[in-house]
């Protein structure tokens, strides 16, 4: 090959390769986009909650550099906000936003990963389900349903309710048709008040026309969102029933084992997320409305009775009791949680501070 017949190949070479290097590339399966949907619990325009489930949806957009879209659906938009386990389960959506007590009459056990009276506070419910075995039961008892949990945000302590009668005494309860969800309402229901379990849009409503005199909520921020202050008379605190309250994030089984391993870390990664930006943003909009409400005045605010409050605690302890006799499941998620409580009291103690849980 002379010179010349050498470098005229040598250029057609170069062009070739600089050309393959611009075209795009057909995309791998480890590239291709899917696209999940999501369904939530709260309705479109709640705050922190609904739009914490948006923001979790766009931090794994942005992670996976757009390999997978979660679409976002409100309570009632493709499933009942109620009946969002269900859909996950089914398979009918990838992934749900909601609160594990909502599911207790089928599952028992579930409502120990919400919330438990007088139990434990947003630092350690994350201890108990980070380390010290929480998450292992609560995958446990979701195992046979297909579906994976995770910490999905808390409230931190909650408010006690609204009510539209005084609570001076335990007899005060035997009069009260209250929306009050999870190990709670059983609580109130032993005082003899009548429990309704409502999906937050209609719950305005109800205690509007009188369905219900009395309900709790979540906090100062989505109360006032609620509007409970403009119909009911009395704020009461504390929110004994739901001292820290821990969403959920559920991934159905069979939808999540496809994925590749990198993006199933991006999911665990942006729940992690989304449960720390959830908790500071009630705390911070919680205090901000609180103080708002307090100058206005237009509510009257109280605390419950000390003598109220022992007898709550008491009927909390045997309700819990009640429930976990019910169920195998409920049984062992009671033991391991009370043994959880105790130890960590048990440290507080020792090291000097006062008791936390």
């Amino acid at each position: 090959m002379d010179r010349r017949s050498f470098l005229k190949g040598l250029g057609i070479t170069a062009a070739t390769t600089a050309f393959s290097a611009v075209q795009p590339r057909p995309l791998s399966a480890h590239s291709e986009k899917i696209v999940w949907r999501m369904a939530t619990s709260w309705p479109k325009w709640l705050s922190i909650l609904q739009s914490g489930a948006e923001r979790f949806a766009k931090q794994v957009e942005i992670m996976s550099k757009g390999r997978l879209i979660i679409e976002v659906f409100a309570g009632g938009e493709l499933v009942k906000a109620l009946d969002v386990f269900d859909a996950v389960s089914k398979g009918e959506v990838e992934c749900g936003h909601s609160a594990s007590y909502y599911w207790a009459k089928r599952i028992p056990a579930a409502q120990w990963f919400t919330t438990v009276p007088f139990g434990l506070k947003v630092k350690d419910i994350n201890t108990w389900l980070y380390s010290g075995g929480g998450m292992e039961l609560w995958n446990e008892i979701y195992a046979p349903y297909n579906v994976i949990p995770l910490p999905g945000g808390n409230t931190g302590i909650q408010m006690g309710g609204w009510f539209n009668r005084e609570i001076r005494s335990e007899k005060d309860y035997q009069e009260l048709k209250m929306r009050i969800p999870g190990l709670g309402g059983k609580v109130v229901a032993k005082l003899g008040a009548e429990v309704v379990l409502l999906p937050a849009g209609d719950i305005y409503k109800a205690l509007e026309t009188g369905k219900i005199n009395a309900t709790e909520w979540i906090g100062p921020y989505h109360d006032v969102q609620m509007g409970f202050h403009k119909i009911a008379k009395y704020y009461y605190a504390p929110g004994w029933h739901e001292p820290a309250t821990n969403f959920e994030i559920t991934f159905n089984r069979s939808a999540f084992d496809k994925l590749p391993s990198d993006l199933k870390k991006i999911l665990e990664v942006a729940a992690s997320d989304l449960n720390n930006k959830v908790l500071a943003d009630f705390e911070y909009n919680n205090a901000v409305a609180m103080l708002k409400i307090a100058k206005e005045r237009k509510v009257q605010l109280r605390l419950f009775p000390k003598t109220v409050l022992r007898t709550l605690e008491r009927l909390s302890a045997e309700v819990l009791e009640e429930e976990a006799a019910k169920d195998p499941m409920a049984k062992k998620v009671h033991a391991a949680f009370k043994k959880f409580k105790k130890d960590m009291n048990t440290f507080a103690l020792l090291r000097g501070g006062d008791q936390r849980i």
